[in-house]
């Protein structure tokens, strides 16, 4: 439980009444609205609105930016927040209202100029570098196996020190896919600063809008992913790599159906051999 140390000695019964119920609901409030606090409670909308400046903050926005800051951001934290957020018989439908929300995020930033430069920067690259950990893995795997099929040279990227036996083969004709959610691992920072040095060019998928991090990459599309505190939903960040799997396709239209045709006459031909 995060202590936020008020002073209570001065609130009216109502507002000790709110703050009471923020100290031991914390998670949840940082997920409810006003209107939802104020049905929580009993208590009206307006009652609620007026809290924040009794205890120093502007508004709610203000007092969830800053108890963010002061809540340690964990699985077992973004796990709980997400189970009282789709308790009931309609978690499925919960569900889906979040990814179709990260979705809608993802789109009102799209920035359809980086977008290009990156289908235009994948296309044109002799060799495609992919680096990602934890959950990233899966886009990983995604983006390199839909990406092999089209004709690329996709390369993955190994962690820890093991990284540099990947870094110097890493040319100034070659791209770097990275994916780097919430933070920046130290392994990104490798890859970015060496950039610098090798000449190469890097992508940047990230589900940062403004971070320390954003304009270190010669291109950067965004995927939402929720909240920081959240459960991360993947949705969003598979939905950005498959339009990227489709628009490098259509970008050389031909060559890339040809590589198709020839997949499907192997699979014919070897049938007995290697069944599916």
């Amino acid at each position: 439980m995060t202590a936020f140390n008020w002073d209570t000695g001065n609130l009216s019964p109502n507002q000790y009444k709110i703050a009471d119920y923020i100290q031991k609901n914390t998670q949840l409030v940082l997920l409810s609205t006003e209107q939802e606090i104020a049905d929580a409670l009993g208590l009206s909308i307006a009652s609620v609105s007026r809290f924040w400046r009794s205890v120093g903050y502007t508004n709610l926005k203000d007092f969830k930016a800053k108890a963010r800051e002061q809540l340690e951001i964990t699985p077992a934290a973004k796990m709980k927040s997400i189970m009282h957020k789709v308790q009931g018989d309609r978690r499925q439908h919960e569900l889906l209202d979040m990814a179709v929300s990260n979705l809608e995020e993802t789109m009102a930033h799209f920035d359809a100029g980086q977008f290009d430069q990156a289908v235009h920067a994948l296309t044109g690259a002799e060799r495609v570098f992919i680096y990602g950990q934890g959950p990233s893995q899966g886009l990983v795997e995604l983006l390199y196996y839909r990406m092999t099929r089209l004709g690329l040279e996709m390369k993955r990227m190994r962690n820890g020190s093991e990284l540099f036996e990947d870094l110097i083969h890493v040319t100034e004709r070659d791209l770097v896919v990275l994916f780097c959610f919430i933070r920046m691992l130290p392994e990104s920072k490798v890859i970015l600063e060496q950039a610098k040095q090798a000449g190469y060019r890097t992508l940047l998928i990230t589900d940062r809008l403004v971070s320390d991090f954003t304009d270190l990459a010669d291109y950067t599309l965004f995927a939402s992913r929720g909240e920081m505190w959240e459960f991360h939903s993947m949705v969003a960040p598979t939905f950005l790599i498959e339009n990227l799997i489709i628009a490098v396709g259509m970008h050389n239209q031909e060559a890339s159906l040809r590589k198709l045709e020839e997949l499907s006459r192997l699979r014919k031909q070897y049938a007995a051999d290697l069944p599916r």
